[in-house]
């Protein structure tokens, strides 16, 4: 018989006053629910004070992707209807997979305008209702597209992002997400330059976030559930601080899933870490043995997600669903402004 991992067994009731809408004032004044992996223990305490339960020799992983300013409002050049392009995946040089609404509207072969500096062209339909789509201007793409281009923040954040680098870690440097990986918002240059001091190694890696990372699991099996491809980069230096760190006893502790995603789809079976490029699909859920991590820092996800299905694979779902009990008892602030979690 097929094993069965319910994604009904991945809920849990979240208050929609608890949905974080805006950032923060100061990226580190968020707080931290710190989760015992080992034994479910769960304590409160400040975003600020993660240093000190971080140890010399130990690793921190961030991903240092930085978010696309994807999301395109125009028009069809036919009808003057509106129209919502979301960049995903660059294809080719000018030519794009993205999300467009509506998309009944926009076939193969609609042409799309945005405000007199950047047209485009559906060429085709993409895999699930996607479009590829064909883009024409002058100069430089990215900075006719910081230009036009709004921050594409989730569906459950509607106020308005009025300084679009809150979106964006303080470390973003390799351009091509079309989401933040929200873990690492909550860091500052000087809390860095504290884990720095005290001998933790940090480590940067790229994996560009793609929406099927928060697309909802449809199939009640969730081993039915298929990932979508994102694009990693592992740097020879960033694959060495994390290697030496597991050699000489420390820890490796990712900064969110997308780094923990990247460390895992590039480890051999000895927990090595190889430098390269690639694509990952990988899903992980209870029952994975993780190779490199061995600790988390992440935000607060959503019921039924591949995101918290991972945060269970590494300290058990019971210790999870607890703990996200405890956090709405204590009126913690979830998803991507909210608070965070270091599980441990």
């Amino acid at each position: 018989m097929e094993p069965v991992i319910r994604k009904s067994e991945f809920s849990f009731e979240l208050p929609k006053g608890l949905i974080a809408q805006d950032p923060l004032a100061d990226r580190s004044s968020s707080r931290l629910l710190l989760l015992d992996r080992k034994t479910g223990r769960i304590a409160h305490h400040g975003f600020r004070e993660i240093a000190g339960f971080l140890r010399p020799g130990d690793c921190l992983v961030l991903n240092d992707t930085k978010v696309l300013p994807a999301r395109l409002l125009g028009e069809k050049k036919d009808t003057g209807g509106r129209v919502e392009v979301l960049l995903l995946k660059r294809k080719e040089k000018d030519v794009w997979e993205a999300l467009v609404k509506p998309g009944k509207k926009c076939r193969p072969g609609a042409e799309l305008v945005f405000g007199g500096l950047l047209k485009a062209r559906v060429l085709e339909t993409a895999k699930e209702g996607g479009r590829l789509v064909s883009f024409q201007y002058e100069g430089v793409f990215e900075e006719v597209l910081g230009r036009l281009g709004e921050m594409p923040l989730p569906p459950y954040i509607t106020h308005k992002l009025e300084d679009p680098n809150r979106y964006q870690t303080v470390y973003a440097k390799e351009e091509g997400s079309a989401a933040a990986p929200t873990a690492g918002l909550h860091f500052t240059e000087e809390l860095l330059g504290q884990v720095r001091e005290m001998g933790v190694q940090t480590a940067y890696v790229t994996l560009h976030v793609g929406l099927g990372t928060f697309r909802p699991v449809k199939a009640e099996n969730i081993l039915e559930h298929p990932m979508h491809a994102e694009a990693y980069q592992i740097r020879p230096e960033a694959a060495e601080l994390i290697n030496r760190a597991k050699a000489g006893g420390g820890r490796v502790v990712c900064v969110g899933t997308t780094s923990c995603r990247t460390v895992e789809s590039a480890a051999d079976g000895d927990g090595q870490v190889a430098a390269g490029c690639g694509e990952t699909e990988i899903f992980i859920y209870p029952g994975y043995r993780f190779r490199v991590l061995d600790g988390l820092v992440t935000n607060f996800h959503l019921p039924q997600s591949t995101l918290l299905m991972l945060v269970s694979a590494l300290a058990g779902r019971e210790n999870v669903l607890r703990a996200y009990a405890e956090a709405v008892r204590e009126r913690y602030r979830f998803f991507s402004f909210g608070d965070a979690m270091l599980v441990i």
